[in-house]
């Protein structure tokens, strides 16, 4: 029901689109972005309300990473810009109902399968 694609292998300094491709059943559901690194606990990147009004960003990622979401396709996107090394993980995209603010990945119930982004120096 939610499927993200777009990843691959960038150099630093690079952009990515990824993209969360959602069944319309989350078309009302708030969309949240994460990240886990090797070794690393799954952290927030970025959430997007439903509607598309409201953003909420990391802040390792702001002013670098944007969120938007077209909903006539169900889908969410995650434009990536300035990566770093440090950006480096699977990246996944999650659906459901808290406020923008609360970033742990519990808050989040529905998850689609990981992207790979490798960001080389």
């Amino acid at each position: 029901q939610l499927q993200a694609f777009g990843g691959g292998l960038v150099q630093a300094g690079g952009s990515l689109r990824l993209s969360c491709a959602a069944s319309s059943l989350f078309s009302n559901y708030n969309m949240g972005w994460f990240r886990q690194a090797p070794g690393k606990e799954r952290e927030f990147v970025a959430a997007i309300s439903w509607s598309g009004r409201s953003t909420y960003y990391a802040d390792s990622v702001k002013g670098r990473f944007t969120i938007s979401r077209d909903n006539a396709k169900n889908t969410v996107y995650l434009q990536m810009n300035s990566l770093k090394p440090e950006d480096t993980a699977v990246y996944y995209c999650a659906a459901d109902l808290p406020p923008l603010s609360r970033v742990a990945s519990t808050e989040y119930h529905y998850w689609g399968q990981g992207t790979v982004v490798t960001v080389s120096s």
